[in-house]
């Protein structure tokens, strides 16, 4: 039966012997550049000859915007926005002279032209009227009033958050997307390259070895310098003992040593174990060959890295909710932001269907006025324009 542990004071006792070692091994990790911050800037610094060169990053689109495509009506724009100043002027000038008596005979058809005016411009204004009645509801009010209520799109936004969200995460940017875009990219074969190439260049680099030897030679001494891990390993060390000498004679012959000389046993131990900081060295110079042979290792499993990197960003793609990323994105826009992320797009087209609802207006003015007249010879030019655009068209292609 082995005596009682007498190592309860070991703390106290071996105070002063653990400090000098502690503290001389602390200096030596300090003078030799054992520090962890140092020594990630060297693996930087190895590693990033590696990297893809951020220099040719520039700070704009990564895809070109394409090329504005007006078309014709935009040609027509600043005319069409000209005309509801037209048709309130004629307005204006309908309660002073409209044409009062006034008549037109062609091909023997009489048409008096009194009211023309009045006609025209009224229903040219209706017709744009209605139409920037239509779009300015589309967003505003932006808040709710008590009369007016508020704009469909502010009134609608979490509804057109949710609706554009699903849009884009459904046809758009999609997990199954961007499995094949990084497949067919070849992405990951290449940045298994990169990794290959920077992990065996920093297991070879020299500085990096140096300091990462000294920041470990620093991190096993302060550990097995302090005076509970010392403790704690004589404890351990003293049940292993006695655990592998067993029941036999040296089981035997060790017990009775212990009972009669556990004092000088554990003394012995505390003295082992206070020689394992300058044990160090020698175990850390058997990093070298490990590291030398990391290249080659990394290598042979090049493909191995592939597939677990695959593995990880492929996994890391299913775990994003982009629905909700860009549900919650879009939400985050107050109703002036969205309104403005609506208009940057269609603005324009928004423009001339407003417009041009003063162009239809004036054609349904003429309709009124002159019912027959007007209804032939609309349907004749409507005719004729679908004729010539067709024919066109079909040349073309």
């Amino acid at each position: 039966m082995a005596a009682p542990d007498s190592d309860t004071n070991d703390g106290q006792d071996d105070t002063g012997p653990a400090a000098a070692v502690q503290s001389r091994s602390h200096d030596g990790a300090t003078g030799r550049g054992g520090s962890w911050p140092r020594l990630q800037r060297q693996i930087f610094r190895t590693a990033s000859r590696h990297l893809p060169d951020s220099s040719t990053d520039t700070d704009g689109p990564s895809v070109e915007p394409p090329p504005k495509r007006t078309g014709r009506y935009a040609r027509w724009l600043p005319v069409l926005k000209a005309l509801p100043w037209v048709l309130g002027a004629l307005f204006a000038l309908s309660f002073v002279w409209d044409f009062p008596g006034v008549a037109l005979t062609v091909a023997g058809y009489t048409v008096v032209l009194e009211d023309l005016l009045r006609f025209t411009a009224v229903s040219g204004l209706v017709g744009f009227g209605t139409n920037w009645l239509a779009i300015t509801m589309l967003f505003r009010p932006r808040e709710p009033r008590p009369l007016v209520g508020q704009g469909l799109v502010p009134a609608q936004r979490e509804r057109v958050a949710y609706r554009l969200a699903q849009a884009v995460s459904d046809e758009l940017i999609n997990k199954a997307l961007i499995k094949e875009k990084i497949r067919e990219s070849g992405l990951v074969a290449q940045y298994r390259d990169l990794l290959v190439a920077a992990a065996s260049d920093v297991a070879t680099d020299d500085a990096v070895r140096a300091k990462g030897k000294a920041l470990l030679r620093r991190a096993l001494r302060d550990v097995l310098s302090t005076p509970s891990v010392q403790t704690r390993i004589v404890a351990l060390t003293a049940e292993q003992v006695e655990a592998q000498a067993g029941e036999g004679l040296s089981g035997l012959m060790l017990r009775a040593y212990r009972y009669f000389g556990e004092d000088d046993f554990r003394a012995r131990l505390r003295e082992t174990v206070r020689r394992l900081p300058d044990a160090v060295d020698p175990l850390v110079e058997e990093l070298d060959p490990v590291l030398d042979r990391l290249p080659a290792e990394l290598e042979r499993r090049s493909d191995e890295i592939e597939s677990l990197l695959t593995r990880v960003v492929l996994r890391l793609v299913d775990t994003l909710d982009l629905e909700r990323m860009i549900y919650e994105n879009v939400r985050a826009y107050d109703e002036r932001q969205l309104e403005m992320l609506l208009r940057r797009t269609t603005n324009e087209q928004l423009n001339y269907i407003k417009y041009l609802g003063a162009a239809l207006g004036i054609v349904g003015g003429f309709i009124i006025w002159a019912p027959a007249a007007a209804l032939v010879a609309v349907t004749t030019l409507g005719l004729a324009v679908y004729a010539v655009d067709e024919a066109l068209y079909r040349s073309s292609s």
